[in-house]
């Protein structure tokens, strides 16, 4: 298990979460500035939008965009992109 409050910051502080040990396992709680970036995963992710509009790039898809409430899943060992307009705020569960 990982320890719990892992500051994370990533794309010159453009990208920055904090890890915590949740009921579900492992996550990440963070904002994305607004720009477009690419993300390697380890393992499966589910990505819960909690503030704003994130547009998506999961691997063999066209562009999605995901809004508060929603949640998308990214396959463990893949390369996939992100675009924010403006802040966005999620929590994202490792599985």
């Amino acid at each position: 298990m990982m320890s719990p409050m892992k500051h994370n910051s990533y794309f010159g502080g453009k990208v920055q979460s904090l890890g915590f040990n949740a009921p579900e396992g492992y996550a990440t709680a963070g904002v994305i500035e607004s720009g477009r970036y690419a993300f390697n995963t380890d393992t499966e992710e589910h990505m819960h939008i909690m503030a704003g509009t994130l547009r998506a790039k999961l691997p063999g898809a066209e562009w999605q965009s995901f809004g508060r409430g929603q949640f998308f899943v990214v396959p463990a060992k893949v390369k996939f992109d992100v675009e924010a307009a403006a802040d966005v705020a999620y929590v994202c569960y490792y599985k």
